[in-house]
């Protein structure tokens, strides 16, 4: 009760926040006040798994599945607005319907749902489910402490937010600074809220101030002692000239807690301060080919030694499964992925490249990419040409192949496919 009476009270008050995503200009009379808008999409996978590696074993060690494997995902996602005086609420409700080899499934959950007020030009407050979109990074965020971790492999998707409350207070001015900003919030894990974001029983601060200096963006954030360990970070991001754009994240987590295992599967736990950090660039050539280039140190990531402990385990496990049927060792192995070891870039050092060039060949609304992540701490890595094809009006055709490259013991050789084959049709209205 606590928590939601804070919620209405930072709605009500003339304090004013969130980001510029929730910012609207009330003088703009020829505006409608409302939006509905979103995109339905049919995604189906064809996987080639990979029998031997450590995580195709944890996944799948009672069941017997076909080879090559296919999936297929359709994805309902309904964006909406409205706005009236100073207020604006916003939904994003995302709808999925799968089907894997577990059979049918489905799922419906607001992404976004949030209520926004704006009771002068340089106030904006705001609260319910929405996401924060801290960090500067294009494939990584190791600053974003309160919103959900990216997917690398496909970074632009729409993440599921968190419940806060928050405002944001703007200004700007004349000289070598030229805008300012401080955006403070709250994140209560309690009462049925942000369950997975961390320890329950607690409402976690954060906060971001934004300087636009010497024209460079510049972040500094953190996030207090709570659900999670502290932690606190800075980002910039600044134009070397119009083709090349250059940006950088930092973060510490202080008594972060990480779960080791050894290869006879003894677990154990470290408390570590740990340091992560992102650096990277964007670069347009001439003839419209873009560039997107970043380097990767995961602090709280394992080194290839305990990487490598971790796969052994795996090994030893499954071959007693498979010899006396006790399937408490490799159950144990499989409960450890749900944490560090299964995350889909579990080490600590990582390298990110894509190219995709705009309508070679003058081939009008197609655009071919070429994106490769290498782990730089044991040579493996995944390979992912694309053709994108968008002649269509609010028609989006995507296919992709990924292609997974590495030695045993290695991370993307024991990832659970060696390869996968997925087409996205995406339509927008």
């Amino acid at each position: 009760m606590v928590v939601l009476l804070f919620f209405a009270a930072m709605i009500m008050t003339p304090l004013s926040g969130a980001t510029d995503d929730y910012a609207f200009d009330t003088s703009e009379t020829d505006k409608k006040p409302y939006s509905f808008g979103g995109y339905m999409e049919a995604k189906p996978t064809l996987f080639a798994l990979d029998r031997d590696a450590a995580l195709y074993k944890t996944r799948f060690y009672n069941r017997d599945v076909s080879n090559p494997l296919g999936e297929y995902d359709f994805t309902l996602q309904l964006d909406g607005a409205v706005e009236w005086n100073i207020f604006k609420a916003f939904a994003r409700i995302n709808n999925n319907l799968d089907y894997t080899y577990d059979g049918w499934s489905s799922d419906s959950k607001p992404y976004e749902l949030f209520l926004a007020a704006k009771p002068s030009p340089s106030l904006t407050a705001a609260a319910g489910k929405m996401t924060a979109k801290w960090g500067k990074g294009y494939a990584w965020n190791p600053v974003a402490f309160v919103d959900r971790p990216k997917n690398s492999d496909d970074p632009t998707l729409n993440l599921e937010g968190y419940y806060m409350a928050g405002f944001d207070y703007i200004r700007s001015f004349e000289g070598p600074l030229k805008t300012f900003s401080f955006s403070p919030l709250l994140l209560p894990v309690d009462y049925g809220l942000n369950q997975d974001f961390g320890e329950s029983g607690h409402v976690n601060a954060a906060a971001k101030a934004y300087f636009l200096l010497w024209d460079t963006d510049i972040d500094l954030m953190f996030l207090t002692k709570g659900s999670r360990p502290g932690r606190y970070g800075f980002d910039f991001s600044r134009n070397i000239n119009t083709n090349l754009e250059i940006h950088g994240e930092s973060a510490w987590i202080d008594d972060f807690r990480q779960k080791r295992v050894d290869a006879v599967g003894r677990v154990s736990e470290a408390e570590i301060d740990a340091w992560s950090g992102l650096v990277g660039l964007r670069y347009l050539s001439s003839i419209d080919t873009t560039y997107i280039l970043e380097y990767y140190h995961n602090g709280a990531g394992y080194g290839e030694s305990e990487a490598k402990s971790f796969y052994t385990f795996v090994d030893r496990a499954y071959d007693i499964y498979i010899d006396t049927g006790n399937a408490a060792p490799i159950q144990k192995a499989a409960d450890l992925t749900q944490g560090g070891y299964g995350s889909s870039n579990p080490m600590r050092d990582y390298l990110y490249l894509r190219v995709s060039q705009k309508e070679p060949f003058d081939i009008l609304y197609f655009t071919p990419a070429l994106t490769t992540i290498l782990n730089l701490d044991d040579r493996s890595f995944s390979i992912s040409p694309e053709l994108l094809y968008t002649g269509i009006t609010n028609l989006e055709v995507r296919l992709r192949g990924t292609a997974l490259v590495g030695d045993r013991f290695s991370d993307f050789g024991e990832k659970p496919n060696d390869a996968r084959l997925e087409l996205r049709v995406r339509y927008y209205f």
